[in-house]
């Protein structure tokens, strides 16, 4: 009986050995993720390094001539704060966004240059753009920015002026803007995903945010055609929300904004063009409605707002086109089932 105790001491029974092999396969698991995460992180940092010197080298050349530069202008204007918010924020970026769509609206409404039409996202809509339904978005687009965009970005001056001095002399450093506009962006994210989730509850979307879903397929125009309502509260606010958070240089401000202008226009302009950041997502929450909410995505991937899209063709293709070649060409959509 003694002996028949010892041998089952050193013998543990089969459940206990499995428990103990899933346990070693655990902890082996966990070492060799440490050990590829970790690489990961040492390469991630090397790189960063290696880039930001590279980058950090070509502002420290450059930097002395934009600072020559923000110092004339503001010394042209007469450190007049009120105009060089006008000619910064408010003009600059709506230039910059009338300038780029307007490339994109010789494409739409004439089918040319091949260059452009040929990255079509969804084929065969759009060629030609309905001419009524464009008059009509340019007229709302145009109200939106004149009466609305334009007043909140000019009205920012004294809330950034309680914040901090948006028109002093020094300019940002380097990293301090790098900063700058991870933070933005980061805001924007939240503040969009939650504001554009909100305005799809069925009440709301009724009475304000249908009026952008009139688009299913959408042209670069169109990424302020909303509601005035929408606007202020998902175009406009998560925009300006990290410049005041964080008591930003007007010259932050203005790079931001026409950043946040152009992408959103390269969001809605239904083109997946070589070497710009794909418009695939946003495209296909216009086609779906219900689908990819959030500007990065990341929001949507913690909410699971993006499970149909993440099972298309659309989502295979939803990544930086590094050559000439369409994307519906090299990754077509599937043949539909004959019924």
């Amino acid at each position: 009986m003694g002996v028949q105790m010892k041998e089952m001491a050193k013998c543990p029974p089969p459940s206990s050995r499995n428990h103990l092999k899933q346990a070693w396969k655990f902890w082996d698991s966990m070492k060799i993720t440490a050990f590829i995460l970790g690489s990961g992180l040492l390469m991630f940092v090397a790189f960063r390094n290696s880039l930001m010197w590279h980058l950090q080298k070509f502002w420290g050349a450059s930097g002395f001539f934009w600072q020559t530069q923000w110092e004339k202008l503001y010394h042209l204007l007469g450190g007049n704060e009120w105009a060089i918010f006008i000619l910064g924020p408010a003009l600059t970026s709506g230039l910059v966004f009338w300038g780029f769509n307007g490339i994109l609206l010789i494409a739409d409404m004439t089918g040319k240059p091949r260059f452009i039409t040929q990255y079509r996202i969804q084929l065969g809509k759009n060629d030609p753009v309905d001419r009524e339904k464009l008059r009509k978005a340019i007229l709302t687009v145009a109200f939106n920015m004149i009466f609305i965009s334009l007043p909140m970005v000019i009205l920012l001056l004294p809330v950034m002026k309680w914040r901090s001095e948006p028109c002093h002399l020094q300019l940002p450093t380097f990293h301090w803007f790098i900063f700058e506009v991870a933070i933005f962006t980061l805001v924007d994210e939240i503040l969009f995903y939650y504001s554009h989730r909100l305005v799809h509850h069925p009440f709301l979307y009724k009475h304000i945010h249908k009026k952008h879903h009139e688009w299913t397929a959408p042209i670069g125009i169109v990424s302020v055609y909303a509601h005035p309502v929408e606007h202020v509260v998902s175009n406009m606010l998560p925009v300006i929300a990290g410049p005041v958070l964080l008591g930003s240089h007007v010259t932050s401000i203005t790079v931001w904004l026409c950043l946040a202008l152009l992408a959103t226009s390269v969001s809605h302009c239904g083109y997946h063009l070589p070497f710009l950041p794909s418009p695939e997502f946003h495209d296909f929450h216009h086609l779906k409605f219900n689908q990819c909410y959030g500007v990065l995505g990341v929001l949507d991937r913690l909410h699971g707002t993006d499970t149909i899209f993440k099972q298309t063709k659309a989502y295979e293709r939803h990544l930086v086109l590094l050559s000439f070649t369409p994307l519906t060409e090299s990754i077509p959509d599937s043949p539909k089932k004959s019924e």
